[in-house]
């Protein structure tokens, strides 16, 4: 229902108006004086539009304050034409397509004895009133210069295309902060998927506006080249016709100080960012970080972790967590050049492909045990099909194993892995979502098996038939009950073997997987943009590991699944709130892991999945944290200010404590407290997790 007033203007680009010019002619205004065709036009416009229309439920829940413009015209055969709608819910711009197609053909608008074309803007201001006011026409034309309905349309895109990537198929840089609102306008929507990140810009523009969520932070009076640039806009903007081009020059430079021996720690990143799109069907990204810095203690000391056969990579010396290889920078410092890159490429509505070097996450939780984003960025190709209410998600991926030992002897090259995954999401109604997954990794010097690359098969049938221990599959289930508009509870189950004639032992050994069970809550408590999030992680002894450690499933000396490994439970309680530009966060993680002893370097307790399984303590007696078991808890504080809402530049304040308490030392994560406080400004471009 329509409740507030509209204006209709009418445009007129290629005429003049005069005394023989008249308005098009409904039906129901046949006879009335030439003077009032105008008003009875309008009215019977305005009429017969907003008896069809019907506001988008997708505006309504956002609640969207601004205006729509339609631009339209009458044809000179007396039909209605749309033009353009500058907005950036498809679902609106679906709507007023519809609703122009019931327009009737009527008597088209002459001038000087002819028909002609006439051309027409009708804003819509949101959120609509229920008071309806008299529509007036407004001649907009400067008689000594005609506007083209070219120019008024590229006027109107203008405002359309303030952020131009929010149109294409380029990612959101993942990040959980970052995520929390556009989860949120998924989950109240009906048949949305949310598992498979990131997300794309034009996914999420169609339920949240990102163009009105950035506009509300640009600061209108800066007018200066450098002001605009620190504020509101990226560096250089390219925007054609076919084509556009955006570059950043960002930063992520932060100083500290922890309870150690380490004079100050510090990150110093250097970042040069490009995207665009060519064309509606292909983007593309391309990101380089320049970085040093020198981190809390236990994060130094797992870099430099000096248990070489199961952690160290060839040729460096140490591994950053999340970001990959290390070399020594100055004193106690690393320097840790990273690029990421991929190709987009949106041929129908059905299929997204891409092609390119970097992180992907399926999952609804803060950890994930079916792929996760803790490991290094990592060579990949992604096809998503959507399709009714599924969406298949397939992920190729070209991972390494880059420990020294295992090294080709031939030209110390870091050997290979191929790991292919499917992941399969089903709205089975408009609360119920399940999700069906399988990995599979595989080894070879030939490259990946062309079997796998089949996004039909099931990898779990392949793996058995290539031979014995040739393979290591991954089978598992996910879920979402939206229980709730503002509560969500979620899971995630992961077999990497079972025993079906052992099910009343759990401690035999064969009995790997991985449970976890979580809830968000947004607007918690009817606080505006209070956000809680509580999750349980478990993980038996060997889950993720193999009789042949390349064919774990890990990449670069970490996992890819939970940060953790295996042999552990976790619980993850997360608060987050904001309000303007200002954001604090905070996490709480409580948990128990066993490690391997130093001492017993040839047994595998199950919590590392790079060492043999075949090196575990036995068959049965396993426990949940076995080994040398650490009790573990890390508290999280941090305070934001969005500074440039274009690329999300953010001045911070954050505060780490940490408290691991092994039965003795382990390799790379010393016992100890520690409480480490940083202040620094970085764009948010990925999760970097410290929390182990």
């Amino acid at each position: 229902m329509i409740k507030k007033y509209i204006l209709l203007v009418l445009l007129f680009p290629s005429l003049l108006f005069a005394q023989s010019e008249k308005y098009p002619v409904f039906d129901a205004c046949k006879g009335a004086e030439i003077n009032n065709l105008e008003d009875c036009f309008l009215e019977e416009s305005k009429k017969h539009f907003f008896k069809e229309f019907k506001t988008p439920t997708v505006v309504e829940q956002e609640n969207f304050k601004g205006t729509a413009n339609i631009l339209f015209v009458v044809t000179n055969t007396g039909d209605f034409k749309l033009i353009y709608v500058n907005t950036p819910y498809d679902q609106l711009k679906e709507e007023v397509s519809r609703v122009f197609k019931t327009f009737p053909n009527i008597k088209p608008g002459w001038y000087n004895n002819h028909p002609v074309e006439m051309k027409f803007v009708l804003p819509i201001k949101f959120p609509v009133g229920k008071k309806k006011t008299k529509l007036t026409a407004v001649k907009t034309f400067v008689p000594k210069k005609k506007a083209s309905l070219q120019e008024v349309v590229n006027k109107t895109r203008a405002e359309d295309s303030l952020f131009v990537e929010h149109n294409s198929y380029l990612n959101i840089p993942f990040t959980h902060q970052r995520y929390i609102d556009y989860e949120y306008a998924l989950h109240k929507a009906d048949d949305t998927h949310t598992a498979s990140k990131p997300y794309t810009f034009k996914e999420v523009n169609e339920y949240y506006n990102l163009t009105a969520a950035k506009k509300q932070f640009l600061k209108p009076n800066k007018e200066t080249w450098v002001g605009k640039k620190v504020w509101n806009e990226h560096l250089l903007e390219v925007k054609k016709e076919d084509y556009w081009l955006t570059l950043d020059f960002l930063l992520d430079t932060q100083l500290g100080k922890d309870n150690s021996d380490v004079d100050y720690t510090y990150n110093n990143s250097r970042i040069l960012t490009a995207n665009g799109s060519l064309g509606k069907k292909i983007a593309f990204s391309a990101t380089y970080y320049e970085s040093q810095g020198r981190f809390a203690d236990y994060v130094n000391s797992f870099i430099s972790n000096p248990d070489k056969e199961n952690f160290k990579p060839i040729s460096s010396e140490g591994l950053v967590p999340g970001r990959g290889k290390a070399k020594g920078f100055k004193e106690d410092s690393f320097d840790y050049p990273v690029a990421e890159g991929y190709l987009s490429y949106k041929p129908n509505k059905f299929f997204l492909f891409q092609f390119g070097h970097g992180k992907n996450f399926i999952g609804d939780g803060y950890r994930s045990f079916v792929l996760s984003d803790v490991s290094s960025p990592t060579t990949y190709l992604k096809m998503n099909v959507d399709l009714w209410k599924f969406r298949y998600s397939n992920i190729w991926m070209w991972g390494q194993d880059v420990r020294e030992n295992l090294a080709n002897t031939n030209n110390r090259a870091h050997l290979r892995k191929y790991i292919a995954l499917h992941h399969l999401s089903i709205n089975l109604n408009k609360r119920l979502n399940l999700g069906f997954f399988e990995a599979a990794v595989s080894a070879g010097e030939n490259g990946i098996d062309i079997s796998f690359l089949n996004p039909l098969l099931v990898f779990r049938s392949v793996e058995f038939n290539r031979g014995a221990d040739v393979g290591n599959a991954i089978l598992g289930l996910t879920g979402k009950y939206k229980l709730t508009d503002n509560v969500a509870l979620y899971s995630q189950l992961a077999i990497d073997e079972f025993s079906i004639g052992n099910l009343g032992d759990l401690s035999d050994w064969r009995n790997k997987f991985g449970l976890q069970l979580g809830a968000k809550y947004f607007n918690a408590f009817n606080v505006e943009n209070l956000f809680l999030q509580l999750e349980y992680n478990y993980a038996r002894p060997y889950t993720f590991s193999h009789k042949t450690p390349l064919l774990n499933f890990g990449h670069y000396s970490q996992p890819l699944a939970h940060l953790w490994g295996a042999n552990f439970w976790e619980t993850v309680g997360i608060a987050n709130y904001k309000k303007g530009r200002w954001s604090a966060f905070a996490k709480l993680i409580y948990g128990k892991k066993g490690f391997d002893f130093i001492d017993q370097p040839t047994t595998s307790f199950g919590g590392d999945i790079f060492q043999s399984n075949d090196r575990r303590i036995g068959d049965t007696g396993n426990e949940l944290a076995q080994g040398n078991t650490a009790n573990i808890l890390i508290a999280d504080l941090q305070a934001r200010y969005l500074v440039n809402a274009a690329n999300n530049t953010s001045l911070f304040a954050s505060f780490t404590y940490r408290d691991f308490a092994p039965t003795i030392n382990a390799n790379g994560f010393p016992e100890g407290t520690t409480t480490w406080f940083s202040i620094g400004i970085k764009a948010d471009l990925f999760n970097w997790y410290l929390d182990f």
